[in-house]
């Protein structure tokens, strides 16, 4: 069997219907007059923007459609597509006369066309960043579309249109034929569409490299129709061959095209002389022995080319790709690409991970979800002649549409590919952080929306923003529905985050100013002050101000021995009080110094709302107002209860501490669980008292006692342990 291009035979004698209804039955060769009749009527008149005549490239990709054996509902659809457009209730018609699937494709045709203007401004953008799109852009063209027949149409269309580009010399086939090589020719490939793939890829090649081509073209120093003789001799001489020693095969061929020579040269850098698989013949038999067999034959009649046999049966390549490669020298002196392989290998390079266009375009050796879809794809084109049901071929290729990604467009073209159920607000993260914070609004297809509209395949979406602020905490409400992807939820809470650390240098620089102030130390040095405090900085010296880590005393001294000569001062260092010294921690509100300590039921910390509770011999307890026993103890003895806040509020006799609260966290029990929370712990900077942990049920308990110095140190430690790889909640007890 010889795989030849060649254009489909327009021969005038011969009534459209015939070549249309090839191998219908006679239901469908009836259905396909009647379409015939009223494109014929719709269209007469009309032309294309490319100025072809619609009725012309209707008849033209309906034959194309019928070449590839699609069915009748195909067939139907590439001659109905552009009749909603000149027809009132085109819709109703096409399912009253032509059944739902049909109305269906034309519909789905109507969605891609609208993708034209982006797949233009891709493929003819000089941007490198634009250009890269080209296979997301692919993708996107797969799952735009519910059934995949729409695909194979557009194909069918877009090769129609470079026919019609030979005859008519203009600029503007220029940017068809760009496209049509970014895009169309790798899905033709994907999907198995060999013939529509060749003829695509020669005639744009053809438009945009008219001297490249025509060089190429000259040295193939013979007609077509005589390469395709040599190669039906090759076939024959060679199965005779394998006749006589007992091995059955199959065996075909074409002619290399000029696009893949030119590919080829370039890619390889090689001389015309040395491409060696202008032309090539394909064998393949029933087992692995007979691959060696036929090999052996084949360089018994022709000579082997030396260094030009690969053995990737028994060294496969790296995605598994299993074929005998040899090239020859021919009776007529000429080389001769022969590739032997079992059935079963041929099945898994044309439709597994190692599929041919994967390793024609590069990809990479891995499989994917996306790959496997592909792969469905080219086998559902392989049941075609299986499929005598239309409904069954609806429900097959329906079942392959490539649905797990969801592709938006930016108002300037530009493709985002996204995670299913994505909304605005996930949009604009995806674009920029920044734009995902300044978000206030959205449009999806020119129409303004909520900000938690699920979005849609296809939809253009445009970002309103404010000229400066940030993001809403509501946005992390899971219930509301703003955002699901993680990269958007992540950019929140690291803003949010720097937020509270900002809050935190604004309250430790003010703290800092006042108190220079109060002591006329106006014109110190801050940089040396924070040295002297045993900070690297300013910054980190206002960070430790506001979070209560350097009280007012130990700032006045470090004031006043700023003004004594740099080698007499003693360095200060600040010292944290241990959680049992209260001393100066806690103010009890209308009354002078008394003793304190920090209850440990539920262990206070700033800054946690406190009350305090009077005991018998032991001064005044303190609580977090929300404690459970504290709340028992205050409705049993109300005149006990007196009211407390930390002295760090009020900036009298203020000391810095360290406080004891306690922690819980619930994960999935594995290896390390405890090392890497221990990790987060350590490097911010916690001291760690006590440790319990449990298991039950593959779920691990852990309880921590930490020593922190404010509430905002242990939110931030939460917020990292919860991020932890199968932590499932954090929480302070």
């Amino acid at each position: 069997m010889v795989s030849v291009t060649h254009s489909i035979d327009r021969d005038a004698a011969a009534p459209p219907v015939d070549l249309l209804a090839e191998g219908l039955s006679v239901e469908d060769r009836a259905r396909i007059e009647r379409a015939l009749s009223l494109a014929a009527e719709a269209y007469e008149g009309k032309t294309l923007g490319t100025g072809e005549a619609v009725w012309t490239h209707a008849q033209g990709c309906a034959l194309i459609t019928a070449s590839l054996r699609l069915d009748a509902d195909t067939r139907i659809a590439a001659l109905l597509f552009a009749v909603t457009e000149y027809v009132a209730d085109a819709h109703d018609r096409l399912v009253a006369d032509f059944g739902e699937h049909v109305a269906h494709l034309i519909e789905g045709l109507r969605k891609l066309n609208g993708l034209r203007l982006f797949t233009r401004m891709t493929t003819t953008a000089a941007a490198p960043e634009i250009r890269a799109q080209t296979e997301t852009l692919r993708k996107m063209l797969l799952a735009m579309v519910e059934d995949i027949r729409v695909v194979l149409i557009r194909i069918a269309s877009r090769t129609q249109t470079l026919r019609y580009y030979t005859n008519v010399p203009c600029d503007k086939r220029i940017e068809v034929a760009r496209e049509s090589l970014d895009i169309y020719s790798p899905l033709a490939n994907r999907l198995g569409m060999w013939q529509l793939k060749w003829e695509v890829e020669d005639l744009s090649f053809r438009f945009l490299e008219p001297e490249a081509y025509k060089r190429i073209a000259g040295m193939l120093d013979e007609r077509r129709s005589e390469r395709e003789e040599f190669i039906h001799s090759a076939i024959e001489r060679l199965r005779n061959e394998l006749a006589a020693v007992g091995i059955e095969a199959e065996i075909y061929g074409r002619p290399k095209h000029i696009y893949s020579i030119y590919n080829k040269m370039r890619s390889k850098k090689l001389d015309f002389s040395q491409v060696y698989d202008i032309r090539a013949l394909r064998v393949l038999v029933k087992d692995v022995k007979d691959c060696y067999t036929v090999l052996g034959v084949v360089h018994e009649i022709w000579q082997p080319i030396h260094k030009e046999f690969d053995d990737y049966i028994s060294r496969p390549k790296g995605n598994n790709y299993q074929s005998l490669h040899t090239a020859v020298l021919a009776g007529d002196g000429r080389a001769l690409e022969v590739q032997v392989r079992t059935y079963d290998m041929h099945k898994h390079a044309e439709l597994g991970v190692a599929a041919h266009w994967r390793y024609k375009e590069g990809a990479g050796a891995g499989g994917s979800h996306y790959d496997n879809k592909i792969a469905l794809l080219r086998d559902l084109l392989s049941w075609r002649d299986e499929v005598t049901s239309s409904e069954q071929w609806v429900e097959r290729s329906r079942s392959a549409a490539l649905d797990d990604t969801l592709y938006l467009l930016t108002p300037q073209g530009r493709v985002i590919d996204m995670a299913r159920e994505a909304t605005p607000v996930d949009f604009a993260y995806r674009l920029h952080t920044n734009l995902g914070h300044r978000c206030r609004g959205a449009k999806v297809d020119g129409h303004l929306v909520p900000l938690n509209t699920p979005l849609k395949n296809g939809q253009t979406v445009e970002i309103t923003t404010a000229k400066e602020g940030g993001p809403s905490r509501d946005w992390l409400d899971p219930r509301q529905g703003y955002v699901t992807t993680n990269h958007a939820k992540r950019k929140i809470r690291q803003y949010f985050s720097a937020l509270d650390e900002e809050e935190l240098l604004v309250r430790g620089r003010s703290f800092v100013t006042r108190e220079m102030q109060r002591d006329g130390h106006t014109q110190a040095n801050l940089e040396n002050l924070a040295g002297r405090l045993g900070f690297k900085n300013a910054e980190t010296l206002y960070l430790a101000a506001g979070r209560g880590e350097v009280g007012q005393r130990v700032l006045q001294v470090a004031l006043r021995e700023t003004d004594a000569a740099p080698d007499a001062a003693p360095e200060i260092h600040v010292s944290r009080s241990r959680s049992g010294d209260n001393s100066g921690k806690v103010l009890i509100v209308g009354v002078g110094n008394l003793l304190t300590y920090l209850s440990r039921c539920c262990k206070p910390a700033p800054p946690d709302a406190i009350e305090g509770f009077v005991t018998r011999g032991r001064g005044v307890s303190i609580h977090r107002v929300d404690c459970r026993d504290f709340r028992l103890l205050a409705e049993r003895h109300p005149e006990r209860v007196i009211t407390a806040e930390w002295g760090e509020q009020a900036y009298d006799n203020k000391q810095s501490g360290v406080f004891s609260v306690d922690i819980f966290v619930q994960a999935v029990d594995r290896q390390g669980l405890l090392r890497d929370i221990s990790e987060v712990l350590s490097h911010e900077k916690l001291n760690v008292i006590a440790v319990n942990t449990q298991s039950k049920k593959s779920m691990a308990y852990m309880s921590f006692t930490l020593e922190i110095s404010g509430v905002n140190q242990l939110q931030h430690a939460l917020k990292l342990i919860r991020e932890v790889n199968g932590v499932v909640d954090a929480q302070r007890k």
